[in-house]
């Protein structure tokens, strides 16, 4: 019964992949004059880093809250799927300002400004760092199934296998799309098995340690304190966040398709497909005879075997290592990506020098070492992992629903009518996620203590960076000063003086006259659109005196200058909210 029943799934499945292949367009397509991922190819290829989740999280969640982790498991995939819509909306903000790629640190740039925004780099890159240390730790943990070897000897093949990792990527060997797609594949079919032989397995003890983990998440909520209540829920939440790791990653493709639209449907295929069998594949696991205090490390291989023979839990170890060594390849692209957007920014220009093969192999080398750091630091603990990560992950979440917060209360709905969220419910979002925070920094100091101080290193070193090489440090030091302005203003014998606002370097195709004032708008975070209404400050010089007005630059603007008398005014260009005006840029005061 059951091998006749996994036969035919496998043969329906196979047949589903093959259309899809055929199917012109189906993983990516040319159009404009470049290549684009579709919907589908992005999905997959963070369905592949978000799957991984699934050979240490759950071990890792029932060490924490015991049987409960079941339940939680499930609530908490319903959570992230809540916060996947807030990171459809980041998308289309992202696209409107016509920032694409970056992720979530474009977008906290957007937000909070060039230095602040290293808080979200240091946060974002430590995750990359424990994501590549944690999934090569954990591939080898797995591969234990297979051989059994000293702690010392997984340490070195751990990072044998970064640095394995880091050399083919130095080569310009990277896993795309359609390599990803059949490894997705593979990974189908093996899930499905172990999904099926898992309920075909279930016994009657199995059943009783399911019912066990409702009753004992009842028991728990019915303590009669909200606040109790409260605090079960997000020891609870966080302690199975873990799981769905790298569901962000999305948003890193947004220069990969052509909207946002695709990103939305690759969430809710992400939606679909990894938050449905993580926490079935969660259940079955748990609910299994097993001794989890033994199979920390290899807990879903060894349920495989129990299901579905000893051959198929060597499969699913094979799976496992090589899905985690694609996490390893994940990691490295991701930070090689962010340190390049970076270093380009802040004129890094030796960091980011490409080989023969148009690969980042400084960066690819600078990674490498990090990541062997981090191994040897924690002796290639993954509960020690495992607890760092988490706490990164949660911080990169309050980060990027935070800044979300902030944008909508300040823009609302203006320039994201087409797709918008309850700011109310961003808003309970973020709390739930900073109580997770709070409790994870609390319960775990360990942990806590390594990523505070990774953070710091890197927080702290980017706010130097930001402070002396700053791309608005030139372009200020480009412009004149107040009272150059002033001495340039008082030379000038004629009785009226020209305000004029043009586009960068635009005053350099026009005739000077000493009577004219060139004001241009300066944006360090590039690729935005200038937010309206702006202050400006416009300098008088009346009667030998000279006065400085700042007012609200807007479409009113006789009313704003009440203290100054305009014989005429017009702006030319056509910029957002500035429309109804005649031709030509400039103002005449008198």
């Amino acid at each position: 019964m059951k091998t006749a029943t996994l036969l035919i799934l496998n043969a329906v499945l196979l047949g589903g992949f093959i259309y899809l292949l055929r199917k012109p367009g189906a993983l990516s397509y040319y159009q404009s004059g470049r290549v684009w991922l579709s919907w589908l190819a992005v999905g997959v290829i963070t369905l592949m880093d978000e799957l991984t989740s699934v050979f240490y999280a759950p071990a890792e969640a029932f060490r924490f809250i015991g049987p409960s982790a079941i339940v939680f498991l499930a609530l908490t995939s319903l959570l992230v799927r809540y916060m996947s819509t807030r990171f459809v909306e980041i998308g289309e903000i992202l696209q409107y300002h016509q920032i694409y790629g970056g992720g979530v640190y474009s977008f906290s740039y957007l937000v909070l400004g060039p230095s602040a925004s290293f808080i979200a780099v240091a946060s974002i890159m430590v995750d990359y760092i424990l994501t590549a240390c944690l999934s090569s730790v954990s591939a080898v943990s797995n591969a234990a199934l297979l051989i059994q070897v000293p702690h010392f000897v997984k340490m070195l093949i751990a990072t044998g296998v970064i640095w394995a990792v880091a050399g083919l990527n130095i080569l310009g060997i990277r896993e795309n799309a359609r390599f990803t797609f059949g490894v997705f594949i593979l990974a189908s079919l093996i899930f499905v098995d172990l999904i099926v032989g898992g309920v075909l397995s279930l016994d009657h003890a199995s059943l009783g340690r399911l019912h066990e983990s409702f009753l004992h998440v009842s028991q728990k909520l019915h303590s009669g304190s909200l606040f109790y209540d409260y605090g079960v829920v997000i020891a609870s939440v966080a302690s199975c966040i873990l799981a769905y790791s790298g569901v962000e990653s999305v948003l890193q493709t947004a220069g990969l398709v052509r909207s946002w639209r695709e990103i939305a449907k690759a969430y809710v295929f992400l939606g679909l497909t990894v938050g449905v069998v993580t926490p079935l594949v969660a259940a079955l696991a748990l609910s299994a005879p097993i001794e989890f205090s033994e199979h920390e490390g290899d807990l879903i291989p060894f349920y495989a075997s129990l299901v579905n023979g000893p051959s198929f839990g060597v499969a699913v170890a094979m799976l496992a290592s090589l899905t985690l060594i694609m996490a390893v390849n994940t990691a490295f692209v991701a930070s090689s990506e962010l340190l390049e957007r970076v270093a380009a920014r802040y004129s890094f220009l030796w960091l980011i020098k490409t080989n023969r093969n148009q690969s980042l192999y400084r960066i690819h080398i600078v990674n490498a070492c990090l990541f062997t750091a981090i191994i040897f630091i924690t002796h290639g603990s993954q509960m020690i992992l495992a607890d760092m990560y988490a706490i990164g992950l949660v911080a990169s979440f309050c980060i990027n629903i935070g800044a979300l917060l902030i944008y909508r209360y300040f823009m609302g709905t203006q320039e994201i009518r087409e797709y918008h969220t309850s700011r109310l419910g961003t808003l309970v979002l973020w709390i739930i996620l900073l109580s997770c925070f709070g409790f994870l920094t609390w319960m775990k100091p360990h942990g806590t203590q390594l990523w505070l101080v990774t953070t710091t290193i890197v927080l702290g070193g980017g706010l130097l960076i930001a402070q002396k090489r700053a791309p608005e440090i030139k372009a200020i030091e480009e412009t004149d000063s107040h009272m150059s302005v002033i001495a340039h203003l008082a030379e000038s014998s004629h009785r009226d003086i020209h305000v004029l606002f043009t586009r960068p370097k635009e005053e350099a195709i026009a005739a000077r006259r000493p009577n004219e004032v060139y004001i241009t708008f300066y944006n360090p975070r590039h690729g935005a659109r200038q937010d309206w209404p702006l202050t400006i400050s416009v300098l008088l010089w009346s009667n030998g005196r000279c006065t400085t007005i700042s007012s609200p630059f807007s479409r009113s603007w006789n009313s704003s200058f009440p203290t100054a008398r305009f014989t005429s005014i017009s702006v030319g260009r056509s910029l957002p909210g500035l429309t109804g005006f005649p031709s030509g840029s400039w103002c005449t005061i008198s």
